[in-house]
């Protein structure tokens, strides 16, 4: 991805931000208070109560979105847990399967043996020529016969091993069926707080006029856009160069494809993502699995500088590392923001940055 192209791409947010927060569209936290909805067919003023402002109300929707995407991190880690665990269990069940037919093939030559020790009056084979009269048909099968008593006891300690592997097997198993089952609660538990928290917060939109509603995605933008403009005039990006990668790049070309598909809370893709699905996805498709959640993202691959960050690298944000992007140059990000909204381009320092990780 050229820098021009990026270039232009981050002046034309920036412009359209600028033009949101121009004095004749901006909205201060003070300003007027919601209306009270009138109570159906009551001819009497209801009891009035505390009322919020545009900037109360934005800023309580976000904080149940945030608490949504904590809430959608522990879902994921549980599903990915869960995945693993039954992928043991599918393991742990083919060497149980498979260990069971070798006791049985044990079983089978043991039987063989005692056998063929029955038709020779109780002894063993080579036992028969001990007993005879001949020294030197003695003295060429003696080596036989000790072959042939360790090849028994080796057969029986085999048997005894396998043994003990089945019963491993079989608990581990069990162990991991529980471990399955508590992280299929998890996910229940999960999905419920993030159903609860976007209902709540789909309430709050809902109950605004369609002006209020429109009132508030600019203030949504114009915060984004102060915090974006104070990022960059903090000179944090001060003589940063770094190149992409060769797997940077396509990382970025993934992420940067899925622009205008929407977010979706779990989804990893094709048609919709969240924001660790994004990253996750696009860093697959440059040949390099990376955890699942944000929060493992954050805890599990190097950490780098912002003044060594490179496209492709991802920005971690919020101190509970519940949101993540793709930074992609020139000060920008590429990422899944929220339900409601569509993969986009935004300001890397739109948010509050907990670090930086480096996926390649």
């Amino acid at each position: 991805m050229n820098r021009r192209r990026w270039t232009t791409a981050t002046l034309t947010v920036v412009c359209a931000l600028t033009v949101l927060a121009s004095p004749a569209l901006t909205l201060q936290a003070s300003a007027a208070p919601l209306p009270p909805a009138p109570r159906p067919g009551s001819t009497q003023t209801a009891p009035r109560l505390p009322e919020k402002t545009l900037e109360e109300v934005r800023a309580e929707i976000d904080g149940l979105y945030r608490q949504a995407a904590a809430a959608t991190d522990a879902y994921n880690l549980a599903e990915e847990q869960a995945d693993e665990q039954s992928a043991e269990i599918v393991k742990l069940a083919q060497m149980i399967v498979a260990g069971r037919e070798k006791i049985d093939r044990l079983k089978a030559q043991a039987g063989a043996a005692a056998r063929a020790q029955y038709r020779n009056g109780g002894l063993p084979d080579g036992a028969q020529f001990v007993l005879t009269d001949d020294p030197q048909l003695f003295l060429d099968h003696a080596g036989r016969l000790q072959q042939g008593a360790k090849a028994t006891r080796d057969l029986l300690a085999e048997m005894a091993q396998t043994q003990v592997e089945l019963t491993t097997y079989a608990n581990d198993a069990s162990t991991n069926w529980t471990k399955l089952e508590a992280n299929r609660l998890k996910q229940a538990k999960a999905k419920k707080d993030i159903d609860a928290k976007i209902e709540a917060a789909k309430k709050l939109e809902s109950e605004l006029a369609a002006e209020e509603r429109a009132r508030l995605r600019r203030l949504e933008e114009q915060a984004q856009y102060r915090a974006q403009t104070a990022w960059l005039n903090s000179g944090i990006l001060k003589g940063l160069d770094g190149k992409a990668t060769e797997q940077g790049k396509k990382a970025v070309r993934f992420a940067t494809a899925q622009i205008g598909k929407p977010y979706v809370w779990g989804a990893e893709g094709p048609g919709s993502y969240d924001c660790s699905g994004l990253t996750q996805s696009a860093w697959i498709a440059a040949g390099r699995p990376i955890p699942r959640t944000s929060q493992e993202q954050w805890r599990l691959l190097p950490h780098v500088d912002i003044k060594d960050m490179r496209p492709g690298d991802l920005i971690v944000y919020f101190k509970d590392a519940s949101h993540i992007g793709m930074y992609v140059g020139d000060g920008a990000i590429v990422h899944a923001p929220r339900p409601g909204r569509d993969v986009t381009i935004a300001g890397a320092g739109s948010m509050e940055i907990l670090g930086v990780v480096r996926p390649g």
